[in-house]
């Protein structure tokens, strides 16, 4: 009897990995069902066949930063090669340009890191039976987004930018010492290793630092924070 197509799990952070294996095996898909790729390069390697068609998958879970680029990257690939299986982005970025990205790219669906097993459970079963699944936050995100008029509140003047000290007690002195890190042009799991964090962990952070900045990339977090007084 031919093995079921396997789930494609797309992560290089070992404890989210081991988190979500331990979801997977809530939604009936087993270890031998499960196949793990840490890269971009790692899951073209395993995705494709010696005749260079993609072997068949029940689905991908794919973060979005990953060693060697962005998850963006790789569902714009998969799917430029047929692949018609279903795709969810597990991820701790909430940015537009990555949100939209990551939807337009072909993901059928983005739940964020940060939810509990439990609704990360919900959202995969949600995918392998043909459903959208996108995270309350996100959803919210782009209804304002496609309709900014039906929620005022979401696009309000824009505030005073705040000055250097408030900035400063805004962020926590860890969102501070990675936004050093950052600087340096250090990657998330240089960051981690470098403070002994789980590669999550940094993402969540680093998320965090965006919106306390009101900014959308890297770039855009170490000019700020420069131009703030945040960094020499």
């Amino acid at each position: 009897m031919p093995c079921p197509p396997r789930v494609l799990l797309v992560e290089d952070d070992p404890p989210m990995l081991a988190r979500l294996s331990d979801v997977l095996a809530t939604a009936d898909i087993t270890a031998d069902q499960l196949q793990h790729a840490g890269s971009l390069a790692e899951c073209r390697n395993l995705a494709t066949a010696p005749d260079g068609t993609l072997h068949p998958r029940a689905m991908a879970l794919v973060d979005l930063g990953l060693p060697d680029g962005s998850g963006i990257d790789l569902i714009s690939w998969l799917r430029e090669r047929g692949a018609a299986w279903p795709i969810l982005v597990i991820s701790a970025w909430s940015t537009e340009e990555m949100i939209l990205g990551a939807l337009r790219a072909g993901a059928n669906g983005y739940v964020l890191k940060e939810r509990d097993d439990l609704e990360i459970a919900f959202s995969i079963r949600n995918v392998l039976q043909g459903g959208a699944p996108i995270d309350p936050f996100i959803a919210r995100r782009i209804l304002d987004l496609a309709n900014p008029l039906a929620n005022p509140q979401a696009n309000p003047p824009a505030p005073a930018e705040p000055t250097a000290p408030a900035l400063r007690e805004a962020l926590s002195e860890r969102e501070r010492q990675i936004l050093h890190h950052v600087a340096t042009g250090m990657s998330n799991r240089e960051i981690a290793d470098s403070l002994h964090l789980s590669r999550w962990t940094i993402d969540t952070h680093i998320r965090h630092i965006y919106d306390k900045l009101a900014v959308n990339s890297r770039t855009q977090a170490v000019h700020r924070a420069r131009a703030r007084g945040l960094l020499r």
